[in-house]
């Protein structure tokens, strides 16, 4: 490490892989090819990482850095007698105990029996070496197994059977047995594929290739505590001036996943222990579209609450409307009735006179000294048939001056066209009116109140006798075809004087009116009638003189 330290800094880095060559020959080599590669590069600084490289510094330092200052990392608190013995130098200090790698194990399994070493040879360890001599103290009362030193063949088999309540514990592997090497994950990987029992490791980068955890070395803290000593001394202060310290560098971590698969607990774990590669929660990973879709469920469900409670009060008041429209409608068909009751008089004493007219003529056959029984039988007959005549008068009073609810059903529309043209014809021959009924072949179901149906006819034919009034020879027409299959049409047309063209758009407004005595509230009733039948009511002029009212209602589809 060299430069200005205001300005730039310029970082040389040399892996030395003394973890997998040794030897004097292979030390004297990289001792000539730092000798020339540094020939003319005066060094500011120089960071040793992990104890091989630190004693491979001090032993060529004089040669190859003379003066230089060493910064070094990664060294466990047993070499501390070592450091003592040297100058010019500064660095931080970690504490990678045997003991905690068993305290781990204990709570990762419980009541544990058997502590499994998996490793380089001890003599070979580049971090781990000291764990060598703190075996038995840490261990004790418990098997230990030592499986260090083997091929990564025979390694991968022997992890498979291995008995319950036992641990793996991991320390590195650089070369096997058979004199394949590897990087320490890697191996890593290779054998928690097989292994049957948890690994504890004490290296962080040990977790993601298959360790469940420990108290591990988090190299992240011990780099920057070495790169913090090298830019002090880069500034001018001596390396002798900065204290040899421990660095916080060791802490309990665990992988989520490896405990999901060993069934381990988060309340077994150490005091303060961080869990690594958690999945996440649905709720974790989507927070805000969860919120989103949260806010717009509510929202919803609100909107739906309005809606429902809309609808109720909307059905209320279509409810409501209703009986106002059968009070008003109730109200409107007494008026009619007034308005009908010379015609219905009229109606009422046909029948009954030619009932008293049948009573007198069979009480004089009756008093005859030889009654004729044939005619007798007749004249009772005609009796019945006037009586169910004005029974029928009668019914289509009482239905219109009968205040009775709305009622939907299905009826025929021929029919109602029939009762009303029935009751209409004797005022229709009171006023010289020719009243014409054109019904169509066929049924013409619809759903509604039939009372309320034969109240808007009744009304239009009852305008129209008073709009053909002013002429004379008046004629009014009844009819009613199917169209399209799905809908009625009838209609109700009159040969007076039509609707003068500024007055079609009003004619069904409220009150409004022609007549000098008349209330304007007909023809309003009759389009409120029909929109609740779902349907259409309409005027317009015929080209060959006077007006015809249209309505359009749906056909009842069984």
């Amino acid at each position: 490490m060299n430069g200005d330290i205001d300005s730039h800094i310029t970082l040389y880095r040399e892996n030395l892989d003394l973890s997998r060559f040794s030897g004097e020959s292979y030390q004297e080599s990289l001792r000539r090819y730092l000798k020339e590669k540094y020939r003319d590069k005066p060094l500011g600084v120089i960071v040793a990482v992990g104890a091989a490289t630190f004693e491979f510094v001090q032993r060529w330092r004089a040669e190859l850095w003379p003066g230089a200052p060493v910064v070094f990392a990664l060294l466990d608190e047993t070499d501390r007698a070592e450091i003592k013995q040297s100058t010019n130098l500064t660095g931080g200090l970690v504490r990678l105990r045997l003991a905690d790698a068993i305290t781990a194990a204990r709570d990762v399994v419980p009541n544990l029996d058997t502590v499994v070493f998996i490793g380089d040879e001890w003599q070979r360890q580049v971090v781990f070496k000291h764990w060598r001599e703190e075996i038995p103290e840490a261990t004790a009362g418990l098997n230990v197994v030592e499986l260090v030193g083997l091929p990564m063949t025979e390694l991968r088999q022997r992890v498979t059977g291995l008995p319950d309540r036992s641990v793996i514990i991991y320390s590195a592997i650089y070369s096997d047995g058979a004199g394949a090497f590897y990087p320490p994950a890697v191996a890593l990987r290779f054998i928690a594929e097989r292994a049957n029992r948890p690994i504890i490791v004490a290296s962080e980068t040990f977790l993601e290739p298959g360790g469940i955890g420990g108290f591990v070395l988090q190299p992240s803290k011990v780099g920057a505590d070495a790169a913090q000593r090298a830019i002090r001394i880069l500034n001018g202060e001596p390396a002798s001036a900065i204290p040899v310290t421990a660095v916080s560098a060791v802490n309990p971590i665990f992988s989520w996943k490896q405990m999901q698969r060993w069934q381990v607990s988060e309340s077994d774990l150490p005091p303060g222990s961080e869990v690594r590669f958690r999945e996440a929660s649905f709720w974790q990973q989507y927070r805000w579209q969860s919120t989103l879709i949260a806010a717009a469920l509510l929202v919803q469900a609100g909107l739906i609450l309005v809606l429902l409670h809309e609808r109720r009060r909307r059905g209320a008041a279509e409810t409501e409307a209703r009986q106002r429209l059968s009070e008003m409608a109730h109200v409107h068909r007494q008026a009619l009735a007034g308005q009908l009751s010379s015609s219905i008089a009229h109606e009422l004493n046909q029948p009954l006179g030619a009932i008293l007219t049948n009573a007198e003529t069979a009480e004089v056959i009756l008093n005859s000294p030889d009654p004729d029984l044939s005619e007798l039988k007749e004249i009772v007959a005609d009796i019945r048939d006037d009586d169910m005549r004005a029974s029928q008068v009668i019914a289509h009073m009482r239905s219109l001056l009968k205040r009775t609810p709305y009622e939907e059903k299905e009826i025929d529309i021929n029919e109602i066209m029939h009762e009303a043209f029935d009751l209409m014809s004797a005022r229709a021959a009171e006023r010289n009116v020719a009243l014409h009924l054109k019904t169509w072949t066929g049924p013409l179901r619809v759903k509604g109140d039939q009372i309320q149906l034969q109240q808007v006819i009744i009304n239009l034919i009852a305008n129209g006798m008073d709009a053909v009034a002013v002429v004379p020879f008046g004629r009014i027409i009844i009819g009613a075809t199917a169209r399209d299959g799905s809908r009625i049409l009838l209609s109700i047309s009159d040969s007076g004087p039509g609707v003068a063209a500024d007055e079609l758009g009003k004619v069904f407004d409220p009150f409004f009116t022609t007549k000098a005595q008349g209330l304007g509230v007909g023809l309003s009733i009759a389009r409120t009638i029909v929109d609740a039948h779902k349907g259409l009511i309409w005027v317009e002029n015929r080209p060959e003189g006077g007006a015809v009212f249209w309505i359009s209602l749906p056909l009842s589809i069984s």
